[in-house]
């Protein structure tokens, strides 16, 4: 594949995940307005200012148009009168005689079978009940020296049926009873007699309670008979018999009815009629709820009629329940009208507003500087800082309608947090980014206090100082003085809108200063708890964390300095040379220094393997082949990323860290790889580090830094001309070979980037004065022993540096001091 078509394919690439990321970041923008409104909702829907009973009207309200007004206490007396006259439902059971009767007649018309069946003997069932009496039917006795067995008697046959019948007939016999019927032969008159008795009491009705049914006697009942659905109000309740009237009427028609009948015959039937009624009109509690659901629900409000242009409400009075009534009949019916009009309205608003703020960062070919994990960040921060306030207006009116002393709502609004946000998104992105947020975040929390010009320009005006007091914070501490001060500003504030609405120096005023006071610090303490949270999610790094980085006392930087002494003091020289050029180029000196301190941290794996290390030793490497000693060069960079992450450095440093070599070719190996092995037969990609290339200013500083201190040790006499030389050469190089084309260092930036690691590197490598022997030095003769300690080296050492340079000049120069 040629060069060409290579950037043709990166650039059709840069453009499609450049697409896919401006369209992530409308999706998320999109979403978070349309979130905001949802939460939002009960406000925008609201015509009039959200009052409660026993608030004070701010503003006369009247009505827009002719409005109709429910009476709720006329129109809930007018339900309950309903209810009340609905009739309770009872259900008729007008086939209960006929279950009955089939019952009775089954059971009589089987043991009336029974009893006509021919015997099997053909012997009079009397005359054998005489001869056998009692005795077992089973029974064997001696006829003609032969055993024969008795035949049952049909007595018995009807005796042991005695169980059956009562199952069939649906309930108890007495023995004596049974007797009676088995002598009447179980005829069919005496059935009929039964069922003709219980069809007189339970055509009329028999109620279970009918202590409860009298209480309806005042506006009768509904009867619904069962079989035909056919409902007949009643209002004559004690024509209906109770179980024991119903059962003492049976047994007066009775002996009416059957007094042909002998007496314990007449006795046995009436008993059975008894025992065999039971109710048939029964509560339907379900059909008589329905039934007065219904009517309630068909009952028509009272209303009364408000005229267009009626007071409803007039400013400085108590709202009263009438009041309230009123000001949500106009809500609602202004609601249906506009609700989707204003919605709508809102949304695009929000949008357009949002967009404004950060057109730029929106724009996939602009070069956005806002990643994606900073809109959602940014996006998240929003709808976080409008859920505390909603909470916050919600939570202060109810302790201002509650607590004993004279406390206005609008006094404790001052209280809510919303300069928080400005300030937790100026410590990770700037003041660039956090000035739009405060406005954005002052505009939408309006609309909570029904878009109110004063709330907006309070929230205003205390985000924007927010944002100037921590555009520089580098310590916690800092957080918590700018809360204050912002708590000052509103005091200033509160007391500018409180004169401006023609108030003076009153109770309400100390109040609203509290208040404010209140507001600043609270925004200082949200901020300070929510940056460790925010660092731990999205990876930030803030100056605060970039400090507590740069304590050469930690951990990772002792082992550094212990176990890679030659890599320590060349990272500190590398953050020095990377603090004093990120001022001058508008980047951040702090981020620069500590990245530059931990750059190499991956070397303290294999720390001989570095030529900085290998002070008076052999060169580890002359024993290796090239591939095998790139690969322990090129893996301290994946190493350091292990590390840095294990150690939690955050996400801006171990970019940094991976980034600090680009794709630059470890020359000095792949040459001798060539060497070795023939020009065409060596890929130079395993020679190559992995990269990415540096992304920012910090990265690629870090990078020319680390390039130029490394080459600078290898100087022979580093006069300033040899320096300047060198440090040109690997500047021009780094940008020619192309590793700064994705961080946006300019041409002037790398000029200034020049002369200030010239002025660094010329004072590390300045010449001194060398005394001579036989002169006094100022350390009263050391010196004429020991010669010029900045400039001599034992012989050892001499003889261990000429070899080095002998072997590794070209080494250190494009290996980059690793």
């Amino acid at each position: 594949m040629t060069s060409t078509e290579t950037r043709r394919k990166h650039g059709r690439v840069f453009f499609e995940t450049a697409n896919k990321s401006a369209h992530l970041r409308w999706i998320t923008l999109l979403g978070t307005t349309v979130l905001i409104a949802i939460l939002l909702f009960p406000s925008l829907w609201r015509t009039t200012p959200n009052y409660y009973v026993g608030d004070v009207a701010m503003k006369d309200i009247k009505s827009p148009k002719d409005l109709l007004v429910e009476d709720k206490e006329a129109t809930q007396e007018k339900r309950e009168e309903v209810a009340r006259s609905v009739l309770t439902i009872y259900d008729f059971d007008d086939t209960l005689s006929s279950k009955l009767s089939a019952r009775i007649t089954k059971a009589f018309k089987h043991v009336r079978e029974l009893s006509a069946a021919p015997h099997p003997g053909g012997t009079d069932p009397e005359g054998i009940d005489k001869a056998a009496g009692t005795q077992n039917s089973q029974k064997q006795e001696p006829v003609d020296n032969k055993l024969v067995a008795q035949v049952p008697s049909r007595h018995d046959l009807i005796l042991k049926e005695k169980t059956t019948f009562e199952d069939m007939l649906g309930t108890q016999v007495s023995a004596r009873e049974y007797k009676v019927l088995e002598k009447a032969g179980f005829s069919g008159s005496i059935s009929e007699s039964i069922v003709k008795l219980l069809h007189i009491v339970l055509q009329n009705g028999i109620v279970g309670n009918k202590q409860f049914l009298l209480q309806q006697q005042h506006k009768g009942i509904t009867v619904r008979r069962l079989s035909s659905k056919l409902e007949v109000q009643v209002r004559n309740l004690h024509k209906f018999y109770s179980l024991n009237e119903a059962q003492s009427a049976l047994a007066s028609t009775g002996k009416n009815m059957l007094k042909d009948l002998d007496y314990a015959l007449r006795n046995t039937v009436i008993d059975i009629a008894q025992r065999l009624v039971e109710p048939n009109l029964t509560l339907n509690k379900g059909e008589t709820e329905e039934h007065r659901g219904k009517a309630v629900a068909d009952v028509k409000a009272v209303l009364t009629q408000v005229k267009q242009g009626e007071m409803l409400v007039r400013e400085g009075e108590k709202i009263s329940e009438l009041h309230m009534v009123k000001l949500q009949a106009l809500e609602s019916e202004m609601s249906t009208e506009q609700l989707f009009t204003i919605s709508t309205g809102f949304v695009l608003l929000a949008i357009a507003f949002l967009v404004i703020c950060y057109a730029t960062n929106f724009m996939p070919e602009a070069s956005p500087s806002l990643k994606n994990k900073d809109i959602v960040f940014l996006c998240l921060m929003l709808v976080t800082l409008f859920l505390l306030s909603e909470v916050s207006v919600y939570v202060v009116r109810g302790i201002a309608s509650n607590i004993p002393y004279s406390i206005e709502a609008p006094s404790a609004f001052y209280a809510i947090p919303v300069a928080a946000g400005a300030m937790t998104v100026c410590l990770f992105m700037g003041m660039q980014v956090a000035l739009p947020f405060a406005l954005a975040a002052a505009a939408i929390t309006a609309f909570l206090f029904e878009t109110r010009f004063e709330m907006f320009l309070f929230f205003l005006l205390s985000g924007l100082m927010a944002t100037y007091w921590v555009r520089s914070c580098k310590e916690r501490g800092v957080l918590i003085k700018a809360g204050i001060k912002v708590g000052l500003v509103n005091i200033v504030v509160v007391t500018a809108l409180h004169m401006f609405g023609g108030g003076g120096f009153e109770l309400k005023l100390l109040w609203d200063w509290t208040f404010g006071l209140l507001g600043g610090v609270s925004s200082g303490i949200f901020a300070t708890g929510f940056a460790p949270v925010i660092e731990m999610i999205f990876g930030y790094t803030t100056d605060i964390k970039l400090l507590e980085l740069g304590n050469l006392d930690r951990p990772i930087l002792r082992k550094l300095m212990l176990e890679a002494s030659g890599t320590y003091h060349h990272s500190v020289i590398v953050g020095s040379l990377a603090e004093a050029s990120a001022a001058t180029i508008g980047a951040n000196p702090l981020l620069a220094k500590v990245s530059g301190y931990y750059h190499d941290i991956g070397k303290v794996k294999k720390p001989l393997y570095f030529i900085e290390n290998q002070a008076g030793t052999e060169n580890r490497h002359d024993s290796l082949a090239p591939s095998m000693s790139s690969l322990i060069l090129i893996a301290h960079v994946k190493d350091g990323v292990e590390i840095a992450r294990e150690h939690k450095l955050g996400q801006a440093i171990v970019d940094i860290i991976q980034r600090h070599h680009g794709t630059n070719v470890i020359s000095y190996f792949y040459e001798k790889a060539k060497s070795l092995q023939g020009e065409d037969a060596v890929n130079v990609e395993p020679f190559r580090y992995p990269g990415p290339k540096p992304h920012n200013k910090e990265a690629g500083l870090v990078l020319l830094a680390d390039s130029v201190e490394a080459a600078s040790r290898a100087l022979e006499n580093p006069t300033p001309s040899r320096i300047k030389g060198l440090v040109e050469g690997i500047i021009k190089r780094t940008f020619v070979n192309g590793q700064l084309d994705e961080c946006d260092l300019t041409s002037k930036d790398l000029h200034l980037i020049d002369e200030n690691f010239n002025k660094i590197l010329n004072g590390i490598h300045h010449h001194r004065i060398e005394y001579p022997n036989g002169s006094a030095g100022i350390n009263g003769g050391t010196e004429r022993a020991y010669g010029n300690p900045d400039r001599r080296q034992t012989s050892s050492l001499q003889a261990s540096s000429r070899r080095n340079k002998k072997k590794g000049k070209d080494y250190l120069k494009r290996v980059g001091g690793s």
